[in-house]
């Protein structure tokens, strides 16, 4: 039997000489400790990764999460609650809002829209900070960097401040309000609805036309609303070989009991000017509702028209008359001579 050195067995059977390298299980086993001790380090993770402990892993970022959100739990009821109290007073405080505006007679439909816009707008950004408050945001840098954003947004949006601008300048200075009868760019309508971006007309064709605010503030605008009455022009004509005051008689009796025009203006019939075929005259009505305008127009044609061929007063039409003295070239034609002539 081959005797074996002591000192060799003691060597083998040694503990340190049965341990791993420090580069290895130590590693691993202090990159473990290390995250289940709740110290997450990368460079650890990246080691416990390395040597194969994944149940450790993955063990622990279990364990933070079910931590964190632990930890997440008052802070989310918190939240709620700042929520919950905030709409309520939103809600509370719109409806008191809504109730004064209506009792408001002076307060324009457009105003009152305005301000109903901008109290949400802000309630909601407020509602917003405050709950993002619970959770630990800094306001101060929050709202900071808000402002930043809102600059560069507002290079970025330029023509929709140009309108919310406008839209605030109509509001004010009340060149029309929502119901009235305008003419914009030769577009007749009514004004249906003024928002912060654009001003929405029924056309007579009930379309709604969108227009931006701006092109409303840059335009010409005819608001045949605001005076409380609006004149209806209706043109005709007669021919030269009757009588004005005669189709004047014919033409204002149609006007009578007719409750639509305006009692302090009565209806008129003038003579506008002369022109090559005829006589033009014009049928000059007050309304008190200026939305009846192109029915009134449209209708009152028609009874003129009706009326003067009744009374035989001629309605001209353009015509051209021909002259023929001293044709030489012509003596010897026929054309001339009239109807049933043998030698035609």
């Amino acid at each position: 039997m081959i005797g074996i050195p002591q000192q060799v067995v003691q060597d083998v059977a040694s503990p340190d000489s049965l341990a791993l390298s420090p580069t290895a299980s130590d590693a691993g086993i202090a990159t473990a400790d290390s995250l289940l001790n709740g110290k997450p380090d990368p460079e650890m993770v990246g080691q416990l990764i390395a040597t194969g402990q994944f149940s450790e892993f993955g063990h622990r970022v279990k364990t933070l999460m079910t931590d964190a959100a632990a930890g997440l739990v008052p802070e989310i009821i918190g939240a709620i609650l700042v929520f919950l109290l905030l709409y309520i007073t939103y809600r509370f405080v719109g409806a008191l809002l809504d109730r004064l505006l209506k009792r408001g007679k002076r307060v324009d439909q457009g105003v009152q829209s305005l301000l109903k816009k901008t109290y949400r707008i802000f309630a909601f950004v407020l509602i917003a900070v405050m709950v993002l408050a619970q959770f630990g945001v800094n306001i101060t840098a929050l709202l900071a960097g808000l402002s930043i954003a809102g600059v560069a947004i507002g290079f970025a949006a330029k023509d929709t401040l140009e309108n919310f601008i406008s839209g605030v300048t109509i509001l004010l200075d009340k060149p029309f309000a929502i119901g009235d009868v305008i003419e914009v760019d030769g577009t007749y309508g009514v004004v249906e609805d003024l928002t912060l971006r654009s001003t929405r007309v029924r056309t007579v064709k009930r379309q709604i036309m969108v227009l931006p605010n701006i092109h409303m503030v840059n335009q010409k605008v005819i608001n045949y609303t605001m005076m409380g009455a609006v004149r209806v022009d209706i043109d005709f004509g007669v021919a030269y070989k009757e009588y004005p005051e005669e189709a004047r008689k014919v033409v204002l009796p149609l006007t009578e009991g007719d409750e639509r025009l305006h009692s302090a203006f009565p209806p008129t019939v003038v003579v506008t000017s002369l022109n090559d075929s005829s006589v033009d005259m014009q049928l000059r009505v007050f309304l008190e509702d200026a939305r009846l305008e192109n029915q009134i127009r449209v209708e009152y044609t028609e009874k003129i028209r009706a009326a003067l061929r009744q009374a035989d007063i001629e309605i001209p039409f353009p015509h051209l008359q021909l002259f023929v003295d001293g044709a030489k070239a012509l003596e010897s034609s026929t054309l001339f001579l009239p109807p049933g002539d043998p030698e035609r």
